[in-house]
């Protein structure tokens, strides 16, 4: 049966996910870890979440951020909970339990798909930089089942540009590594990516 014009499911939140896992190696361990929302559709309105592990292991070598910057707290706990838990890489990473959620006032973004993206956010004490470039081709994915979603209960739509090189700077300490090669349902990309127009609806 052709899917209908109009999704009759509910909209859990719609907006921009672009994210960055920075690893030592291609196949090495993961030393960097960032997903950034901009929300414009959700139960608890709209809102930025930054999620970010400079420090992913937990270890604490030398000076690190692990953190979430937000201008609404109870979408980024809810983010936290529903979604980002949820996500490869995120999945099970001891950090998320006792993460610390701190107030930021200002998210702007500059540039475009084609040379560099960058997301600046700012407020007391919160200097983040976070830059894509050197993108692929983009890419629209559509997971029409709950199997195929990060969180199993949802269907979502996005529209991918990979990134073959990412910076991130959290309140002057630098995400170590690079992004590495990914793949999406057979569809070359990397493990830095913009990811707008994106839409997780209820399964």
């Amino acid at each position: 049966m052709p899917r209908p014009p109009i999704n009759p499911r509910p909209i859990d939140w719609s907006g921009e996910n672009p994210g960055i896992t920075l690893k030592a190696s291609p196949d090495g361990e993961t030393t960097c870890l960032v997903s950034f929302f901009r929300v414009v559709v959700s139960p608890h309105g709209s809102g930025h979440a930054v999620f970010l592990l400079t420090d992913p292991s937990g270890r604490g070598d030398g000076e690190q951020v692990n953190a979430c910057f937000t201008d609404n707290e109870p979408l980024a706990r809810y983010l936290l909970r529903d979604f980002v838990a949820h996500f490869g890489t995120w999945k099970g990473n001891p950090n998320l339990a006792d993460l610390a959620f701190r107030p930021a006032d200002s998210f702007t973004h500059s540039g475009d798909h084609l040379t560099a993206w960058t997301e600046r956010v700012s407020g007391p004490d919160v200097d983040v930089t976070l830059t894509w470039s050197d993108f692929a081709d983009p890419f629209v994915v559509e997971y029409t089942s709950k199997e195929q979603s990060a969180t199993g209960a949802h269907e979502m739509f996005s529209l991918f540009v990979p990134a073959r090189r990412a910076e991130v700077v959290a309140n002057g300490v630098r995400g170590r590594g690079e992004p590495g090669p990914r793949d999406m349902a057979g569809t070359p990309s990397s493990t830095a990516f913009l990811a707008f127009s994106e839409t997780w609806i209820k399964a």
